[in-house]
């Protein structure tokens, strides 16, 4: 217990998720993705949230260490601060004058740039570098989104296509992945973007792939306990904004500095392939003012 009590509660929640419960999980990935968030909340408010019981909460912070959640919000706020987080004084102003009226807003302004905080804590891990190292150097990159998720993945293939080759977004109208699962799965990789309620495609794709030896990377949200089971990599996203509905902008946030960290690894003779696709686009599309395109037949 000694040796526990030295860990921060990110480290004691990212810990528990090897060998953990598929309760514990869940509450451990829904913490993990809202450390930032969790001294708002209560036993009852993270159950919900969660989809698990009061109780099992409760179990779950003795399971780590805590006597119950008051003790674990004791401890985080010594790993974050008095504040929950950062905030400049522009942004101080419009918090204070919103919540005297109780404002959303504001309460989603908040929980935003908790989730952007938490983006760039991500972009700092060593899951993050192992899997940018990776898919800048495999020849083929595989992409693919559902539901709503499909225009975020379409987004990072459209960017990866500028940085590097080989990179493409799986067809989901062919049911078979076949250019992935029948193609050189040494030589491959996975990119999946999911969140609630996720599609069962997403779940069978990531299983076939692990059992294809392709490495996978997922983007998700703090509701997926399936995702650590079959991926390389879960990166949690905190999509719980205060809004009617998940939000995918912190998603496409995480998706950009992903971006960024590619540019950076595959460095200086990425700028080579960006003004050769730039100068096709011209030929053949062109730019507002641009003279030099398109090219006619």
């Amino acid at each position: 217990m000694a040796e526990a009590s030295r860990k921060s509660v990110r480290e004691r929640l990212s810990a528990c998720l090897d060998g953990a419960t598929k309760t514990e999980k869940a509450i451990a990935s829904y913490m993990l993705a809202n450390l930032n968030g969790l001294p708002f909340e209560n036993a009852a408010t993270l159950a919900e949230k969660v989809g698990v019981s009061e109780p099992s909460v409760g179990r779950f912070c003795r399971t780590i260490g805590y006597k119950h959640l008051k003790e674990l919000k004791a401890d985080l706020q010594g790993d974050i601060g008095d504040k929950p987080w950062l905030i400049g004084d522009r942004l101080k102003d419009y918090r204070e004058r919103s919540r005297k009226g109780d404002d959303e807003l504001a309460r989603g302004l908040e929980m935003e740039i908790a989730a952007l905080v938490s983006n760039y804590e991500l972009a700092h891990s060593k899951e993050w570098k192992r899997a940018v190292k990776r898919l800048a150097r495999l020849p083929h990159i595989h992409v693919a989104g559902f539901q709503t998720e499909r225009g975020l993945a379409q987004y990072l293939v459209n960017q990866l296509q500028y940085l590097r080759p080989g990179v493409q977004l799986l067809d989901l109208a062919g049911g078979n992945f076949s250019e992935l699962l029948l193609g050189d799965v040494k030589k491959s990789g996975l990119i999946l973007i999911e969140g609630r309620r996720y599609s069962r495609l997403a779940k069978v794709l990531a299983s076939e792939a692990k059992r294809a030896g392709i490495p996978t990377t997922l983007f998700t949200d703090a509701y997926c306990d399936w995702g650590r089971d079959l991926v390389d990599e879960m990166f949690v996203v905190p999509t719980d904004i205060n809004q009617f509905w998940d939000a995918t902008a912190p998603v496409a946030s995480l998706i950009s500095l992903f971006i960024n960290s590619i540019f950076n690894e595959l460095g200086p003779s990425v700028e080579t392939r960006m003004n050769e696709v730039s100068a096709l686009y011209s030929r053949f599309i062109g730019y507002v003012g641009d003279s030099s395109g398109p090219a006619t037949a």
